[in-house]
């Protein structure tokens, strides 16, 4: 059975979590993206040696960022999930970010969440709270990994979970609006 994973709503109905859609686990090199027109998780690239994903990075459904693509999330865990497990997330903040590629700059924020569940629940409730070597390091990955793909990524700045939030509710606005289709090349 073929399921769209971008039609499944951005809030989890019942708790109102954000809803996030892991294309790439954490420890992997590999780089995984969702093709919404096959509806399968595609072996899209390999980091570098040494390089591996130090979080679960995925996507939220129903939304449209600047870019094109999902809004793009982190998702901090003790543990990977796998390529398309459907995650509940608490919403911490967001790292503000512009990426320039061929000239071109566009924002390419990236959400930061933890994972909650009805028998997962963590004790942070702000981007504030998690250590800033945990997230000058995931900066740090950002920067290098879109180095070494030959485009500059700045963080531009870090805001709280409503800043987050209203992110989240203007990528549901743009998706709607976009007719829900767009050409996506889902690069972190």
């Amino acid at each position: 059975m073929h399921r769209d994973l971008m039609r499944l709503p951005a809030r989890h109905s019942r708790t109102g979590l954000l809803n996030v859609i892991v294309e790439t686990p954490r420890g992997s090199r590999n780089k995984y993206r969702y093709d919404e027109e096959l509806g399968l998780f595609l072996l899209h690239k390999r980091l570098p040696a040494g390089a591996a994903f130090p979080f679960d990075f995925g996507f939220v459904p129903a939304t449209r960022a600047e870019d094109g693509d999902p809004l793009d999330v982190v998702v901090l865990a003790d543990e990977a999930t796998m390529a398309g497990c459907l995650t509940t997330v608490r919403l911490l903040g967001v790292l503000e970010a512009e990426q320039t590629e061929k000239g071109e700059t566009l924002r390419n924020d990236r959400l930061v969440g933890v994972a909650e569940t009805e028998k997962i629940h963590p004790e942070i409730t702000s981007l504030d709270q998690v250590p800033p070597r945990e997230i000058e390091q995931i900066e740090h990955f950002f920067v290098s990994y879109n180095r070494y793909e030959g485009r500059e990524f700045v963080i531009v700045g870090r805001g709280g979970p409503k800043v987050a939030w209203k992110l989240v509710e203007s990528g549901m606005r743009s998706y709607q609006t976009s007719g829900n289709h767009a050409a996506r090349s889902r690069d972190a």
